[in-house]
């Protein structure tokens, strides 16, 4: 007999749990089957299109600049071209940023409000098969990837050493003790308000009932977090014989703010200490220390077809798929039963920007590797009628062993991409 999650009440924002019963596990989330996982990143400032789409479609496509440094993961790779989020406008190309994982139309223009997030959907399906439900990197000082369901821009950590030692360093016993304190204090502000809760939803009209109920709806999630976190909190964490990374303080320092992330990535998914991580890349407007660039990333995103500009933007650009190659041999090189890690990972790289220059958001780069996919292919849609882009998250999602035919503005998956 299926047994319901929560046995709610309700009141101004809290709800009361239930403790985690076996019966409330999700069906049909690899309960059968091996770790499938999951990496977004998003490069806010773009991938030159004539730097990194093929000339050709189909899977006899001539490799471009950027696909040649991953050349040894042809076959392990698709490349996409054509697609965009509908509603979005060069106006707000880079505001554009905060429905990369969400399709939500109008990102930037008033009134905007968000949805959840890609990898947040998947979380609420697996999530909880792991330590952390999900990781959310940037290289930025500041935004972030990931929402939530009411639309709420969950914090980005951009500290390699901070995000190392929540992953893999014990605290000290006192350390364990205040964090079931904490952990024990909130499950207890919940019997607090356990009287007030019945009355007030009785209260309130149709419309505010509706609204009370989508914020619950967090608060149950959350909820459901700490119940977990408890469980985890007791059990010791994943040793790694690396040394904890060093923070690179410079923030035109791209290339090397990538790497420390990627490297985190590995190890995050290595250990599985989560199976869904998103990450926003670094951009500067101070030059990055590469040989041969002497202009911010930014200026040379914003290159107005200026050949010396464009030439600085291709080493930048280069240099960033290195760190792209360098991850997929790392998730390739660890073996996981008689597969790997990349086979089990739906590695996807794209941009809220089609063209930086002109902050067009159309023909949007798309690149995504391994995961179990079909790979080896540019598949290539006319950018005047493509499909949504969500559609291809509804691939990605399916992949994962997720049951859903939709999200975000999604009409389907993506035709052409097809499980292995």
């Amino acid at each position: 007999m299926k047994i319901q999650r929560r046995q709610f009440l309700r009141t101004t924002g809290i709800s009361l749990a239930l403790p985690w019963l076996e019966a409330f596990a999700v069906p049909g989330a690899n309960a059968n089957g091996p770790a499938r996982r999951m990496i977004c990143i998003c490069a806010p400032l773009g991938l030159h299109p004539d730097y990194f789409f093929p000339e050709k479609t189909g899977r006899d496509y001539e490799l471009s600049p950027h696909l040649e440094i991953v050349k040894e993961f042809r076959d392990q790779f698709t490349v996409i071209s054509g697609l965009e989020h509908a509603g979005m406008s060069s106006s707000f190309g880079h505001q554009a940023s905060a429905s990369f994982l969400t399709g939500v139309p109008g990102a930037g223009r008033p009134g905007f409000r968000n949805a959840i997030s890609l990898d947040q959907f998947a979380a609420s399906h697996i999530g909880a098969q792991t330590r952390f439900p999900s990781l959310a990197l940037t290289g930025e000082g500041s935004g972030g990837l990931s929402w939530t369901r009411t639309g709420a821009l969950i914090p980005s950590d951009d500290s390699p050493s901070r995000v190392f030692s929540r992953l893999f360093l014990d605290g000290t016993s006192a350390q364990k003790q205040e964090q079931m304190r904490h952990l024990d204090d909130g499950r207890s502000i919940l019997d607090d308000v356990r009287e007030q809760a019945d009355s007030l939803s009785k209260s309130l009209g149709q419309d505010d009932r509706g609204k009370l109920d989508e914020y619950l709806t967090s608060i149950r999630e959350l909820e459901k977090q700490m119940v977990s976190d408890r469980d985890w909190a007791g059990k010791p964490k994943p040793k790694v014989e690396v040394p904890p990374p060093q923070d690179i303080p410079n923030p035109a320092d791209l290339i090397g703010r990538t790497r420390l992330l990627f490297d985190l990535t590995h190890l995050a998914l290595k250990t599985d200490s989560t199976r869904l991580i998103t990450i926003m890349l670094a951009g500067s407007t101070a030059a990055p220390p590469i040989q041969g660039v002497s202009l911010g990333h930014h200026d040379l995103s914003h290159h107005g077809k200026d050949p010396g500009k464009l030439a600085q933007l291709k080493i930048v650009e280069i240099e960033a798929m290195k760190t792209v190659r360098d991850l997929l041999t790392k998730l390739r090189q660890s073996k996981e039963d008689d597969s790997n890690l990349l086979d089990r990972t739906s590695v996807f790289l794209g941009s809220n920007l089609g063209d930086a220059s002109s902050h067009s958001t159309k023909n949007l780069p798309v690149f995504l590797a391994g995961g179990g996919f079909k790979h080896g292919q540019h598949l290539h849609f006319d950018p005047q009628n493509p499909p949504p882009l969500c559609n291809l998250y509804v691939s990605m999602l399916q992949r994962l062993g997720i049951e859903t035919d939709h999200f975000g503005t999604s009409n389907g998956t993506l035709p052409g991409l097809a499980m292995a």
